[in-house]
C-alpha cells in the first residue's frame, strides 16, 4: 500500500491513496505532487478501508474478558490469549441468537470482520457468530438454564404436585401430526376408554416453537375440568427438542395451575421441561400409561378388594356370633334378677336399722352416764359454797397470824432503833455539841470564841469556846 520511495518518517502522498480508496477523493484529489498533511479522521477512514477491504472475515479463538452487556443489548468484550488481546463487539442482533450466556473467563470461537471505530481510531473485531470451545452452544445453554432454574427451586420436589390417581379429562399440548399424539391415543384407547382427551396443536420444533408450545399451554389451563397436561414429542436431534429447553417454556410449565406431565423424545433424552415438570416421563406413550390405569388391571383390583371385603365381613360376623352366643349364656331372667335385687334391698335396710340402733343405744347410755356423773346442780353449788367458806376461813387464819406475826417485828426492830436513839445516850448523862446545827466530833471544828449550842437530858445551853486543845491521835 506505500509507495517505495517513502519511508516511515515521511509523510503520506495523495499519490498513495488515490490508486486504493474511492472515498475522499474529492479530499485526497492530488493537485500537484507536493506532500499533504492528512486530518485524523481522514487517516482513520483510510485505515478502516484498508483493515476491512484487506483482512475480511476472520475465525479468532480467545478468552472473553472484560465483558460487558450494554443496557442497548449490545456486547462489548475483549478477546485475549496469553500473549495479545482485541477489543470486539456483537451487536445486538447477532447475540440474539446465542444459546448461552457469555461471561468472563470463557474460551470462545468468533466469527467476524476487522473494523476501525473511526472517532477513536480504536480497531476492534465486529463478532456475528460466537461458540464456546469445548462442549457445544446448545449443551452450554442447557447447563447454565438447567443451573438458574435450579438455584430458583423449581426443580425442588417439594413443589411438585401429584398426579391425579384418575384423571377424567387429560389435555395434550404437541404437534397433532406426530407420532407422539398417536402413540399416547393409542394407549388411552386401549387402557382407558372413558378418559375424555383434548389436544391442543402446536408446533414442536424449529424457530419460535417455544413461544407456541407455551401459548398452547396457557391454553390447555383455560380448558374446563382438565386435570392433567401432557407436553412433549417424540424423538429428535437435540436441535429438533431444543424448544423445551427455553425459559420461558419452563417457567410456563412451574407456574401452571394444573399438574404438568413432560414427555419429550425418548427415554435417554432429557430437557429443562422435564426438570420443571410435575412428572416425567420417559416418552409420549409412557405418559398415556402413567395417567392412565388399564381398565383389565383396576378391574382385578377392585374383585380383588371385594373378596377381601367379604372375607373380613364373614370374620366380622363370626366373631360378633360367638360374642353374642357368651353373652346369653350369662344372662339371668329379668324378672329374677328384680326379685334378687328387691331381697338384696331388704337385707340392706334391716342391717341399716340394726345399726342405727345400736348407734342410739350406746349414745344414750353415753348421756346417763354423763348426767350420774354430773349430779345436781343445787348439790354441785353447795359444795361448792363449802369449799368457798373453807378457804375462806383458812385465809383469815394465814392474815391474821401474819399480820400478828409482822406486829411482833416491827416491836423488835422499834426497840431496837429505839437503843440506838441519840437522846437515850444523852439521858445516860451525855450532851450534843452542835455548831450551826452540825455535830461537833473533833476539837478541829471549832475554834475559840464559837458560840456552841449543847443539847442536855434536860434543855439545852450556849457556850463560848474559850480554849482549844486537840487531841493527837496516836498510830
Amino acid at each position: 500500500m506505500s509507495d517505495s520511495s517513502n519511508t516511515p518518517n515521511q509523510p503520506l502522498r495523495k499519490s498513495d491513496f488515490s490508486a486504493q480508496i474511492s472515498l475522499g477523493e474529492n479530499v485526497l484529489a492530488e493537485k500537484s505532487n507536493e506532500p499533504s498533511v492528512l486530518s485524523v479522521e481522514q487517516l482513520n477512514i483510510y485505515i478502516k478501508q484498508l483493515l476491512e477491504g484487506q483482512v475480511g472475515q476472520v475465525w479468532v479463538r480467545g478468552e472473553l474478558s472484560n465483558f460487558k452487556a450494554h443496557t442497548s443489548g449490545h456486547f462489548y468484550f475483549s478477546l485475549k490469549d496469553s500473549k495479545s488481546q482485541i477489543m470486539a463487539v456483537m451487536f445486538r442482533g447477532n447475540n440474539a441468537r446465542l444459546k448461552f450466556k457469555p461471561t468472563d473467563g470463557m474460551e470462545v470461537i468468533l466469527r467476524g470482520r476487522i473494523t476501525v471505530y473511526e472517532p477513536r481510531g480504536n480497531y476492534q473485531l465486529m463478532c456475528d457468530m460466537m461458540e464456546p470451545v469445548g462442549a457445544g452452544a446448545l449443551q452450554k445453554a442447557f447447563e447454565q438454564l438447567k443451573v438458574k432454574l435450579k438455584s430458583e427451586g423449581l426443580f425442588e420436589a417439594t413443589r411438585k404436585r401429584p398426579i391425579p390417581t384418575f384423571p377424567r379429562h387429560i389435555a395434550i399440548v404437541t404437534s397433532p401430526t406426530g407420532a407422539a399424539i398417536r402413540d399416547i391415543i393409542n394407549v388411552l384407547s386401549r387402557r382407558a376408554k372413558s378418559i375424555q382427551v383434548t389436544v391442543v396443536p402446536t408446533v414442536v420444533q424449529g424457530e419460535g416453537a417455544a413461544l407456541k408450545i407455551s401459548e398452547a399451554l396457557l391454553k390447555a389451563t383455560t380448558l374446563p375440568g382438565v386435570d392433567v397436561i401432557i407436553v412433549g414429542r417424540g424423538g429428535g436431534s437435540i436441535e429438533d427438542m431444543w424448544c423445551f429447553n427455553d425459559e420461558k417454556l419452563a417457567r410456563q410449565i412451574a407456574a401452571s395451575p394444573i399438574p404438568v406431565i413432560s414427555a419429550v423424545g425418548h427415554e435417554i433424552d432429557f430437557t429443562i421441561a422435564d426438570f420443571v415438570a410435575d412428572l416425567r416421563a420417559p416418552t409420549p406413550s409412557a405418559a398415556a400409561e402413567l395417567v392412565a390405569k388399564s381398565s383389565s388391571e383396576l378391574s382385578n383390583k377392585v374383585k380383588a378388594a371385594e373378596r377381601m371385603l367379604h372375607m373380613s365381613f364373614e370374620k366380622k360376623m363370626k366373631y360378633l356370633r360367638e360374642k353374642m352366643l357368651g353373652l346369653s349364656k350369662r344372662l339371668v331372667d329379668p324378672q329374677r334378677r328384680l326379685q334378687d335385687l328387691e331381697l338384696r334391698n331388704d337385707d340392706l335396710l334391716t342391717r341399716l336399722e340394726l345399726a342405727m340402733n345400736r348407734v342410739v343405744a350406746v349414745r344414750k347410755h353415753r348421756v346417763e352416764l354423763l348426767q350420774q356423773k354430773l349430779g345436781s346442780p343445787q348439790n354441785l353449788i353447795d359444795r361448792k359454797k363449802k369449799e368457798l367458806e373453807y378457804f375462806f376461813a383458812r385465809s383469815e387464819k394465814a392474815l391474821l397470824y401474819s399480820i400478828e406475826k409482822k406486829k411482833a417485828r416491827l416491836s423488835r426492830v422499834m426497840a431496837m432503833l429505839d437503843s440506838m436513839s441519840p437522846l437515850k445516850v444523852v439521858e445516860r448523862g451525855y450532851s450534843i455539841v452542835t455548831k450551826n446545827n452540825e455535830v461537833i466530833k473533833s476539837a478541829s471544828q471549832v475554834k475559840k470564841g464559837d458560840m456552841l449550842d449543847i443539847r442536855l437530858a434536860q434543855g439545852s445551853l450556849t457556850a463560848v469556846v474559850d480554849t482549844v486543845a486537840e487531841t493527837v491521835k496516836k498510830d
